[in-house]
C-alpha cells in the first residue's frame, strides 16, 4: 500500500479518529442520496412549473419552492465537496513546492476550512439561540419581543413555512462542513489513510483544497 508525499504508514488509529472519520464517510452518504432527492425535486418543480404556466394554470408557490430547493441543494453539494476535495484550488504556488511543501500548504489550507466551519458553528448558534428560545418555553413571540431576534416569527411568502425550518441548512451545514474538514485534517496529517474515491475519480489527492 502506497501513501501521498511519502506519509508513514498508519499503525494504530486512535479511536475519537476513527469515529469521527466513519461519522465524516457517513454523513457524507447521506448527502449523496439528499442530494439526488433535491436535484430530482428541483427538476421536477421546474418542469410542472412551465407547464402549468404553458397551459395558463400556473402553481403559484412552485417558485418559492424552487428557490428553497436550490438553496438546499447548493449548501448540500458544499459540504459533499469540501470532504471530496473537489472545491476550487489555485495551484500557481503550491505546483512550484516540493512534497513537503504541498503537504504543509495542504494542511494549512484544510486547518482554515475547518477554523472557517467552527467560526460558522458559532455564528449560527449565536443566530438561532436555541438556549433563549427555551428559556422563552419556546414561545417565539415572546422571544422576539425580548431579544428582537424575529427569526421565529417569520413565515415565507407564497409557502406560509416557518423561516427558521428552511434556514436550518445553514447549521447543519456548518456542522456538516467542520466534520468534513476535520476527518480531511486527519488524512493530511497521516493520522489516517486517505479515502480511495473509485466513483469519483476527479478527487486527485495532488491538490491542495
Amino acid at each position: 500500500m502506497s501513501f501521498p508525499d511519502n506519509d508513514p504508514p498508519h499503525a494504530t488509529i486512535a479511536a475519537p479518529v476513527r469515529w469521527i472519520v466513519n461519522a465524516s464517510e457517513f454523513v457524507l452518504r447521506v448527502e449523496r442520496r439528499l442530494l439526488s432527492g433535491f436535484m430530482a425535486l428541483l427538476v421536477g418543480l421546474v418542469l410542472v412549473n412551465v407547464a402549468t404556466r404553458y397551459a395558463g394554470v400556473p402553481i403559484y408557490w412552485i417558485d418559492e419552492a424552487s428557490v428553497y430547493a436550490m438553496v438546499w441543494l447548493t449548501f448540500i453539494g458544499a459540504s459533499i465537496m469540501t470532504r471530496l476535495r473537489l472545491d476550487f484550488s489555485v495551484g500557481m504556488l503550491t505546483d512550484q513546492l516540493g512534497p513537503r511543501g504541498m503537504r504543509a500548504a495542504r494542511i494549512v489550507a484544510t486547518a482554515c476550512v475547518l477554523c472557517f466551519g467552527l467560526a460558522l458553528v458559532w455564528m449560527c448558534w449565536a443566530w438561532m439561540d436555541p438556549a433563549g428560545i427555551a428559556r422563552h418555553g419556546f414561545d417565539a413571540q415572546a422571544y422576539a419581543a425580548d431579544s428582537f431576534n424575529f427569526l421565529y416569527t417569520e413565515r415565507t411568502q407564497t409557502l406560509n413555512w416557518p423561516t427558521w425550518v428552511l434556514r436550518l441548512v445553514l447549521p447543519l451545514f456548518a456542522v456538516c462542513l467542520t466534520l468534513h474538514a476535520l476527518s480531511n485534517l486527519f488524512e493530511d496529517l497521516a493520522w489516517v489513510p486517505r479515502q480511495s474515491r473509485k466513483d469519483f475519480p476527479v478527487a486527485s489527492p495532488d491538490m491542495v483544497n
